[in-house]
């Protein structure tokens, strides 16, 4: 539970990691990196065993090879004469809608009835972002448990106004998987709308292969997701979270002669649409949206065309959300993706061992920085 020790081992695990870039974003098991909450709950967890936080969160604010996202973003330029030479942003955050008592938590955001403390949160995330990651998922995407969809509404909002090339995520461990996300742009009338959604179906499941989703150019099926770049690689992304390292039989080194071969690679296919993406709609909004146009619209300017598409010259669409000069309407789908590693939720060893999911590993076309 975010002990010292415990930091400690992962923090060397990740850092002789051979990739040019590491993210690391906390989460809720993360006690001691949560400051205000560790100082009123930590007690209960660590009371054998006192717990200093600046002592553990140092270990990877200090850290010479990773990058610490702690509701934060970070344009990344990947500088390796032998390596993609991408640029990209991202930004990374630990926030999950309260559930017990965990860390970096707060009220609402659960299913539809997301609250203002969730687009909060959210607002803090720039437009421009490439890649998004939360330990949380967004409402209805890879959210699926036990008790029904646990996602935050306000944060697949704030994906919808964003659409990131990838949405990526941990948390709900039933829910390990990937799909791709059709964003509506057309609809002026249902605020947060999508066109569809493409699971994606591991055809690895039960050998020892990493899990390989191809979105290039390259492989026939590119995410339609650019501000009008011209100049474009491929970039693999390794995704994992967890307090655990991956075993050595599922780790992804930067080797390609030790690089364990794919599962045989995925090109997941975009999203069936009709004539003019005039398709049948996955709606994941809630019925007070009709009224949301007029509601506080004189004190929050813009507030009340939130989440609608439409003309995005029109004063009655989202026009900061749609800005055409910047090239967002070519911001039409996201992969989103939960690459939990425990296979259950907690407690995870459930009295057996613990079993742990693949990698997934997602490769996606990002622009080429110039010299």
């Amino acid at each position: 539970m975010g002990s010292f020790t415990e930091l400690s081992k992962q923090v060397s695990w990740l850092e002789k990691a051979d990739f040019e870039c590491k993210l690391v974003v906390a989460g809720n098991h993360d006690l001691t990196l949560d400051t205000d909450f560790f100082e009123q709950y930590g007690k209960y967890f660590h009371n054998k065993s006192p717990q200093d936080p600046a002592q553990c969160q140092a270990l990877l604010t200090q850290s010479a090879s990773l990058i610490y996202l702690q509701h934060t973003g970070r344009e990344i330029k990947l500088t390796s004469p032998t390596g993609p030479r991408t640029k990209f942003t991202v930004f990374g955050s630990p926030y999950t809608p309260s559930y017990g008592k965990w860390a970096f938590q707060y009220e609402g955001g659960n299913g539809y009835n997301h609250d203002s403390d969730a687009d909060a949160i959210w607002k803090d995330i720039p437009l421009d972002t490439d890649v998004v990651i939360t330990h949380g998922p967004a409402h209805l995407h890879r959210d699926e448990s036990q008790r029904g969809a646990q996602g935050c509404e306000g944060l697949r909002r704030a994906l919808w106004r964003i659409r990131p090339k990838m949405a990526v995520c941990g948390h709900i461990h039933d829910a390990r998987g990937v799909e791709r996300v059709r964003w509506d742009l057309r609809n002026k009338h249902v605020k947060y709308k999508e066109l569809g959604i493409q699971s994606w179906e591991d055809p690895g499941i039960g050998n020892e292969r990493n899990s390989l989703v191809d979105l290039t150019a390259k492989g026939g099926n590119p995410l339609d997701n650019n501000n009008n770049n011209s100049n474009s690689n491929t970039a693999s992304w390794s995704t994992g979270t967890g307090t655990a390292p991956v075993p050595p039989a599922h780790q992804v080194t930067s080797s390609s002669t030790s690089l364990l071969p794919s599962s045989s690679t995925t090109a997941l296919s975009p999203p069936p649409l009709l004539p003019h993406e005039e398709a049948v709609v996955v709606v994941a909004s809630s019925s007070e949206d009709a009224s949301d146009a007029s509601e506080d619209a004189s004190a929050h300017p813009g507030i009340g065309t939130r989440g609608l598409s439409g003309d995005p010259g029109s004063a009655r669409s989202d026009q900061e959300a749609l800005q055409v000069a910047t090239g967002r309407l070519g911001r039409r789908e996201t992969c989103f993706v939960n690459c939990a590693i425990q296979t259950a939720s907690y407690p995870h060893h459930r009295g057996g061992p613990r079993v742990l999911n693949k990698p997934i590993v997602v490769d996606v076309d990002l622009p080429v920085w110039d010299d």
